[in-house]
């Protein structure tokens, strides 16, 4: 859990933060006081337990639930990865996850209970879709799937049991964005919260809680890491939920964040505005070239004025994000499969795998890997044929990307 992250200086600790600071100023600032060795990058704190210095001391911080005493409640370095997501999401506090499904789990274990409903894109992540509405239907959690795009239908679909609306915006993969202040509108006068996951855009892009959002969660794998180098998730709220409906569950639970993933999370925030926007570029260009090849259906990304949604991707979020996903043609399930396959795997440069936001162009098939575990009715519901293909666009020069995509596309029409 979040907590205070300043000390006046002295003896090189650090002094307050002025008001105000820009996002990409509070990614490298923030975290928590130095320690007295005054170190400028954030220390790693490797141990699971603190020593007390007394007994009394000791039942204080235990009862409270204040200050370190044992790394699965709290840790320094997992509490200025938090303090630091927070500042940046415009949240009075953050809590951390050991990835972001564990995130996902959090927030149903702290918000929901039997007989509560939720409302859900049908077009959110594979697995969490089978989280809601596979194992949490076990515990009677019931969830109502709608179109990501719809608002009548989110609006239609709340009962006076909804207790939270999760979208996820843009979603995976293909990029469908939601409008979040109109959801918020609609979650509110229900009574209920609204939960939106950030993964694709970060917070260098897109603060939802300034939309109107209750919840923001992350999977800290992907452009928070930046490097595809560690397992991570977050949950970002107020002060309030975190400490009486998420911390609770942490400490019961124990889907807590290692230390050492946390600190390379939290050095991973400190270049995240600079490599979102190279993301942002280079997935443009890679798109543009997309939606003129001829062996293409259709590109989607959220800066191209095609998509559905530009209008409101350009409003909500100051970039498309680094995510292109097109279709290739054929006919029927079987020949898109085999053709979409035909793409990836003439690729020579791209990595065939299934994270995102690494530094790494990665190019996936998500009927077969993030979708692969829906039926293929749920696979079609959120448009994701067997023709579609994923392509996570890094930092390598646009060009060589495009290059390699060529590799594949140029005979994609042959394959029967």
């Amino acid at each position: 859990m979040t907590q205070d992250q300043d000390t006046p200086g002295q003896d090189g600790r650090q002094r307050p933060l002025p008001a105000g600071l820009h996002p990409d100023t509070l990614a490298v600032r923030v975290a928590i006081e130095r320690s007295q060795y005054g170190e400028n990058s954030e220390a790693l704190y490797l141990t699971s337990g603190f020593v007390q210095p007394d007994s009394a001391t000791s039942a204080e911080r235990f009862a409270s639930g204040q200050g370190y005493t044992y790394t699965r409640t709290s840790n320094p370095t997992v509490t200025a990865f938090e303090n630091r997501l927070a500042a940046m999401e415009g949240a009075q506090a953050a809590i951390a996850a050991a990835s972001g499904m564990g995130a996902v789990l959090l927030m149903i274990m702290g918000l929901l209970k039997a007989g509560d409903h939720v409302v859900l894109s049908r077009s959110m992540f594979g697995s969490t879709l089978n989280l809601f509405g596979k194992e949490f239907a076990k515990f009677g959690v019931e969830t109502s799937f709608v179109s990501q795009t719809d608002v009548a239908e989110w609006r239609a679909a709340v009962k006076p049991n909804t207790r939270l609306l999760f979208a996820e915006t843009p979603t995976n993969p293909l990029t469908e964005v939601c409008d979040i202040a109109a959801l918020a509108e609609i979650a509110h006068a229900a009574g209920a919260l609204l939960a939106v996951d950030n993964a694709f855009a970060t917070p260098a892009l897109q603060q939802p809680m300034r939309l109107g959002a209750d919840v923001v969660m992350h999977s800290g794998t992907k452009y928070l890491d930046g490097q595809g180098r560690v397992m991570a998730g977050a949950l970002c709220a107020s002060a309030e939920l975190v400490r009486e409906k998420f911390a609770p569950v942490v400490r019961t639970a124990g889907m807590v964040l290692s230390p050492f993933n946390a600190w390379v999370v939290l050095k991973g925030l400190e270049t995240l505005g600079v490599r979102m926007k190279a993301h942002c570029e280079n997935a443009l260009a890679v798109a543009r070239w997309l939606e003129a090849q001829p062996q293409v259906a259709r590109a989607y990304h959220p800066a191209l004025p095609s998509h559905p949604q530009h209008a409101l991707a350009m409003r909500q979020m100051s970039g498309g994000g680094g995510v292109v996903t097109f279709e290739v043609k054929g006919e029927g399930a079987e020949q898109l499969r085999r053709r979409a396959f035909h793409v990836i795997d003439s690729c020579q440069l791209l990595s065939i795998a299934t994270n995102l936001g690494d530094t790494k162009t990665i190019v996936s098939h998500p009927a077969t890997t993030s979708h692969g575990r829906l039926t293929e009715e749920q696979r079609l519901a959120a448009g994701v044929s067997q023709g579609v293909i994923r392509v996570a666009v890094g930092l390598e020069h646009p060009r060589d990307v495009i290059a390699d995509l060529a590799r594949g596309l140029a005979r994609c029409g042959d394959i029967p």
